[in-house]
C-alpha cells in the first residue's frame, strides 16, 4: 500500500512540475514586461531604418526567442517591438515571437531562416533533441542573431555557448555609464553606419569568460570597447585588454551575428544602433554579403578609435 501511495505521489510530481514551471514563467512575464507605451512605440518606429540595406533573396522569416531563466531585462519588449517594426517597415523579413522551448524541433524550425535571441538568459533545453535541432539549424545554413544577454546562456550546453562566441562574465561597464567604442574593422559592411569613426554610447557592456570566449581565430570582431579612453580602462584593474562588443562568424554553412548592445530600453530607439542590428540580421539571413574571415586571418586592420568626449 505504501509503495502504491509513493508511486502515485511521484507521478503527480512529474505531471505537475512542468506546468508549475510554465506558470512561474508566466508570472515573471506579467510582472516584468508591461506593454511598451504608445509614445515609445512611435519613437522606436521612427528610429527603425526606412529600408533594408539589401533586398531579400527570398521570403524570410525569423524566430525571435525571448525566454529568461536568469536575469530579466526590461528592454526585451522594446527589442521585440523594434524587430517587429523592422519587419513591417522594410519588408525584409517576417518575425514570429516565442518563449517556449517547444519551438526547437527540426520540423518547427524548418519554416525559419534565422533564430534571434533577444536578451535571453540561462537558456537550457529540456531535451537533447532540442539542442541538436538548434545546432543543426545553424550548421545547415541558417542564421543566429543575438542581442546583449544572448551571451548569458547555455551553461550546460557548451556547443551552443561556443556557437554564440562567448559567455557573460560580469559587466564592469554599467548601464548608467556612457562608454567609448572603437571600430575594429572600419571598412566592414556591417560597420558602414558608423561612417568610419568610433563612437560613444550609453549601455551595459559585458566581458566574457576567457574559457568560453572563442576568440579572433573564429570571430570577425566588428566593434569593441575603446580602452584608450580612461573612463573605459579604469573600470578594470588588469590593464587595458580587448573587450569585443559586436562580431560575426561562420558556423558550418550558417552565419552568426552578435552584439552586446541592447541592455537599455533607449538603445532600441537609437537609429544608428538599429541600423547596425538590421544589417547584422540581414547578414545572418544570408541577404547582406559581409566578410566573416576571422580577425586573426583578415590582415592588417586599422581600428577607428572613439573621438574625444565632448
Amino acid at each position: 500500500m505504501k509503495s502504491k501511495i509513493l508511486l502515485t505521489t511521484l507521478l503527480a510530481f512529474v505531471l505537475v512540475t512542468p506546468v508549475q514551471a510554465q506558470s512561474d514563467w508566466e508570472k515573471k512575464k506579467e510582472k516584468s514586461f508591461p506593454p511598451v507605451p504608445e509614445d515609445i512605440q512611435s519613437l522606436i518606429t521612427e528610429a527603425v531604418p526606412a529600408q533594408a540595406a539589401a533586398e531579400a533573396k527570398k521570403d524570410r522569416r525569423i524566430l525571435l526567442f525571448w525566454r529568461c531563466e536568469g536575469f530579466i531585462h526590461n528592454s526585451i519588449p522594446h527589442g521585440n517591438f523594434a524587430v517587429q517594426a523592422m519587419a513591417k517597415k522594410t519588408g525584409a523579413f517576417q518575425v514570429d515571437l516565442a518563449d517556449s522551448y517547444d519551438v526547437f524541433t527540426t520540423a518547427k524550425l524548418a519554416k525559419y531562416d534565422a533564430v534571434l535571441l533577444n536578451n535571453t538568459t540561462h537558456m537550457k533545453f529540456p531535451e537533447a533533441s532540442q539542442l541538436n535541432a538548434f545546432l543543426d539549424f545553424v550548421a545547415e545554413g541558417n542564421g543566429l542573431i543575438g542581442f546583449h544577454a544572448a551571451s548569458d546562456n547555455f551553461g550546460r550546453h557548451p556547443e551552443a555557448r561556443a556557437l554564440v562566441g562567448g559567455q557573460f562574465n560580469g559587466h564592469p561597464w554599467g548601464a548608467g555609464g556612457t562608454w567609448a567604442f572603437k571600430l575594429d574593422d572600419p571598412g566592414h559592411r556591417l560597420n558602414q553606419v558608423f561612417k568610419g569613426e568610433g563612437f560613444w554610447h550609453t549601455d551595459e557592456i559585458y566581458q566574457y569568460n576567457p574559457e568560453s570566449y572563442v576568440g579572433t581565430d573564429t570571430l570577425r570582431v566588428l566593434v569593441s570597447l575603446d580602452m584608450s579612453q580612461k573612463v573605459v580602462s579604469e573600470r578594470i584593474n588588469d590593464g587595458p585588454r580587448e573587450v569585443p562588443v559586436s562580431w560575426v562568424r561562420s558556423a558550418g554553412k550558417g552565419r552568426v551575428f552578435y552584439t552586446n548592445l541592447g541592455h537599455r530600453q533607449e538603445t532600441f530607439r537609437n537609429p544608428i544602433i538599429l541600423q547596425h542590428m538590421l544589417d547584422g540580421i540581414q547578414y545572418a539571413l544570408g541577404d547582406l554579403e559581409a566578410d566573416a574571415t576571422p580577425t586573426s586571418n583578415a590582415g592588417n586592420l586599422k581600428a577607428a578609435m572613439a573621438p574625444p568626449k565632448s
